[in-house]
């Protein structure tokens, strides 16, 4: 049995798997490097995901953010106030953080790791950025400490990562999983529920593809429309219906139900700031979404991993 299930708890939550790595809970720091997205600069395309609007994912998009040390100096500062933090990884959020020079990347991650507080890097970044060279330097900085590979996976539907604008396909999703895992990296993904060209059924295949993969980490997006995007003209028009809270509530605990054991949950429904956010108003309240799941998980006597079908720590 999972140490977590033994804790009384019914999923593995991140604070949970960071405790167990680090020794004590690490608090992520999000940093902006400035890099782009072959899916907005015209490499793949001009406008982006369907659902991307820069700014309704970081404040750093927002408005101008300083240098990496400086970025990470004023939020670790923040966080050691607040929380009596001490340990911090360094997390490559905006954009897309392996596309760019190798010698650039390099410098970035370094100038993170030379903060003495940090711990770790996580990188985030798209399965059809992650060439060789680029996985083998983040192979080489795990030597020496702790590196996530996070990559925005969203769907292993081919129909849905066409509708969303993706610019890939599940084929490169899996190809970047496996050589990630090959060099013994920590994967993490990114999946959206309730996205309308998908069933539970769907969804629920998508969690058993990342048990199949041995995905270390899910973050869960509910699908959200942030203004000045081509999925807020789908709104409008009424093209497009979001689900409500308990119908995303329902397709979270299924989701869980089907992953791994030891892959850490690391968000279970996302939001945005109010000026970028449309719709639809229940993701304000992630508290409440996750005291939603964890009460529909406790009512149907459930847990993550309950009907996982390949081998994992139970």
């Amino acid at each position: 049995m999972s140490f977590w299930r033994l804790k009384g708890r019914r999923y593995y939550a991140v604070g949970a798997f960071f405790e167990r790595a680090f020794g004590q809970r690490a608090w992520k720091v999000s940093v902006d490097a400035g890099f782009d997205c072959p899916n907005r600069d015209g490499t793949l395309a001009t406008g982006g995901c369907r659902f991307c609007n820069p700014a309704s994912f970081s404040p750093s998009r927002r408005r101008p953010a300083g240098t990496i040390g400086e970025q990470i100096r004023l939020a670790s500062a923040r966080l050691a106030d607040r929380h009596r933090a001490e340990r911090f990884l360094a997390y490559f959020q905006p954009g897309t953080n392996t596309y760019g020079p190798l010698a650039r990347l390099r410098t970035c991650y370094e100038e993170a790791l030379d903060c003495p507080s940090v711990v770790g890097l996580i990188v985030g970044t798209r399965p059809d950025c992650v060439p060789d060279d680029v996985l083998d330097l983040l192979a080489e900085l795990a030597q020496r400490t702790w590196v996530s590979v996070e990559l925005g996976l969203q769907s292993i539907h081919d129909q849905s990562l066409g509708w969303l604008r993706r610019g890939h396909r599940h084929d490169a999703s899996i190809d970047a999983v496996t050589r990630a895992k090959q060099r013994g990296l920590h994967v993490g993904a990114h999946v959206i529920l309730g996205l309308p060209t998908e069933t539970r059924d769907d969804m629920i295949a998508t969690a058993d593809e990342l048990a199949r993969l041995k995905i270390d980490a899910v973050k869960l997006h509910n699908l959200y429309v942030a203004p000045d995007t081509p999925l807020a003209d789908d709104y409008a028009s009424g093209r497009l219906v979001l689900p409500q809270r308990e119908q995303y509530v329902d397709f979270v605990v299924h989701f869980l139900e089907h992953l791994r054991a030891d892959c850490a949950i690391d968000r279970l429904s996302s939001d945005a700031p109010p000026d970028y956010l449309v719709a639809p108003d229940w993701c304000r309240d992630k508290a409440g979404v996750r005291l939603a799941v964890e009460a529909e998980l406790e009512r149907r006597d459930s847990y993550q991993s309950e009907k996982c079908e390949v081998g994992s720590e139970k």
